[in-house]
């Protein structure tokens, strides 16, 4: 057999010249023999014998070779040491002009050379790409839409362009949307319908390609396909159901698709995904209550879905899970509570309806996501809610597990959030009482330190909540506010030139409310605190330059 692969490998240099077409494909035939019978031995002697250059003169769309050529160029490129030889040949450039060829046998062949020599290799697809691939492939699969290997070979160069960045642009420049959408009505097994989401899920990470998509009736495809297998339980199904709902997800992901599925309300759509709320599948349950937080990304979408009732439907679905604790649908359906308590007029009906009661039942949840979305969505109820704010201010068990949750020092979002509730509960409530509870359960502590937090909006919200501890019960706060080493702190604040205007005129306004204090008034009178405020009596902000004026009397009368 060596012998004879040597022979033939002589004869085609010849015959690859003089392009005698019948001795030729007889080489050819050998090669592909040889090929089948070991390809990495016979692959090796190919590269050895310096034809691949030949190859790239035979790929002509006018030889009647050209198809076992490319066949042959596939063969070899299965294995890795063969691909930079290939790209090094030249062999690129004439295959990408084959595929405009009308013959079903080389296009085929030449998409499985192409695909196996830039296999795993991000930077020659990418060459493919600037050579304008993609639209070509995107016409054969519409033009060739009967032949099942064509596509085959189509979709799973799609599946691998799709994963580069720059490949977006251009898909959603053809009609790709369109024609996938048409491939996946036509799809009856499981296997092949698999192979167009593939394509489908990295290709609706794009906004404009998930408008296309929802266009060309994605969607409704998805939907029939959530009827037809929610009460299976064969494992291809349930993956398919999964495969399809997260799809159906990921098209709402975009302010624009989600907005022409919400169709104010009354789209076909939205009320297919509010009945997989109250199913028993949690695959969709889960999808359902993401695809409702997708939906209240404007106020408008969460005023019209509060008044029509989806707070009840959230508030049951959350029901079902406090004792199983499935995770996931307790992160998704208090995600969607807490976007539809951001509109100003959705507070007050959420709250009448009972929703921290129900979000307060995963106080005890010990999942760091499912602690960071019910903080966000009791922060969002009581913000500008004084009464709200006052009862769960003084809900002892509450406050004591956000102060246990401000020293998770593993979950930044965590402690966030509850550093941010426990300012919003005071800011909100104005309270005495609230105030009392969050000195007695140990959050003074928490509210200085947030105080040298590096984003300016949790500083000036901590800042504002100890001026209200000062004002109402600097007796009570007195001793934490001291151990905390409060008066350092805003000295240090105001002595920084990076500390934003609203950073100083708020630590002001707390320095002339701690003089109250008898051992506060001294650690102020201690700290040279007169120099720093007479510098910000020239700040360029008039409420820093003001607040400093009536600061330094404050302090001159004082000491």
């Amino acid at each position: 057999m060596a012998d004879n692969l040597s022979d033939t490998l002589k004869k085609l240099k010849i015959t690859a010249v003089d392009r005698t077409d019948d001795s030729l494909e007889g080489c050819l035939d050998c090669l592909l023999q040889a090929l089948a019978q070991s390809n990495m031995e016979t692959s090796e002697k190919i590269q050895g014998s310096g034809i691949l250059q030949l190859f790239a003169s035979l790929l002509i769309p006018q030889s009647s070779c050209t198809a076992k050529v490319a066949n042959i160029i596939a063969e070899i490129a299965k294995n890795e040491f063969m691909r930079i030889p290939c790209v090094d040949a030249g062999l690129i450039s004439p295959l990408v002009q084959l595929l405009n060829s009308k013959d079903q046998e080389v296009l085929l062949q030449t998409g499985r050379a192409l695909g196996n020599i830039c296999y795993d290799s991000h930077s020659l697809q990418a060459q493919l790409i600037n050579m304008g691939v993609i639209p070509t492939l995107v016409k054969l699969l519409g033009i060739h839409c009967q032949n099942a290997a064509l596509t085959e070979m189509c979709l799973v160069a799609f599946g691998n362009l799709a994963e580069l960045e720059s490949s977006k642009e251009q898909f959603a420049s053809t009609n790709i949307a369109e024609e996938l959408v048409k491939l996946f009505k036509k799809q009856i097994e499981h296997d092949k319908r698999e192979m167009v989401f593939e394509v489908l899920a990295p290709l609706a990470e794009n906004d404009a390609i998930k408008l296309q998509l929802v266009e060309a009736g994605l969607v409704e495809c998805l939907l029939e396909i959530v009827q037809q297998k929610v009460d299976s339980d064969k494992e291809e199904d349930i993956a398919e159901l999964k495969t399809a709902s997260d799809l159906m997800v990921l098209l709402l992901l975009g302010d624009e698709s989600m907005q022409k599925l919400f169709e104010g309300g009354k789209g076909n759509v939205f009320q297919k995904v509010l009945s997989w709320i109250p199913s028993n599948n949690h695959q969709l349950q889960l999808a359902g209550a993401l695809a409702i937080a997708n939906f209240a990304r404007n106020d408008g979408n969460c005023i019209h879905m509060v008044d029509n009732g989806i707070v009840e439907k959230l508030m049951d679905l959350l029901d079902r899970h406090v004792e199983d604790g499935n995770v996931t649908v307790q992160h998704a359906a208090l995600s969607a509570l807490r976007n539809l308590a951001i509109p100003v007029v959705n507070k007050a009906k959420m709250l009448s309806a009972g929703v921290t009661e129900a979000v307060l039942k995963f106080l005890k949840s010990e999942m760091p996501p499912v602690q960071f979305k019910l903080l966000g969505t009791l922060r969002m109820l009581i913000d500008a809610q004084a009464e709200a704010a006052e009862q769960l201010g003084k809900n002892v068990k509450l406050v004591e597990r956000l102060v246990e949750w401000c020293e998770a020092k593993d979950h930044a979002g965590v402690m966030g959030e509850s550093n941010r509730l426990l300012s919003a509960l005071i800011r909100h409530s104005k309270s005495k009482d609230v105030i009392k509870t969050i000195v007695q359960s140990g959050g003074v502590k928490h509210l200085v330190t947030m105080a040298t937090s590096e984003h300016v909006i949790m500083q000036n919200e901590a800042l504002v909540a100890l001026a209200l501890i000062a004002a109402l019960e600097l007796g009570t706060a007195e001793k934490d506010l001291e151990s905390a080493k409060l008066v350092q702190i805003l000295h240090r604040l105001l002595a920084d030139e990076r500390s934003a205007p609203e950073i100083k005129y708020n630590s002001m306004v707390l320095i002339c409310a701690l003089m109250g204090s008898e051992p506060l008034h001294k650690e102020v009178q201690d700290l040279a605190f007169l120099d720093v405020v007479s510098k910000l009596r020239s700040h360029e902000n008039k409420s820093v330059a003001q607040q400093a004026s009536l600061t330094e009397q404050r302090l001159a009368v004082e000491s």
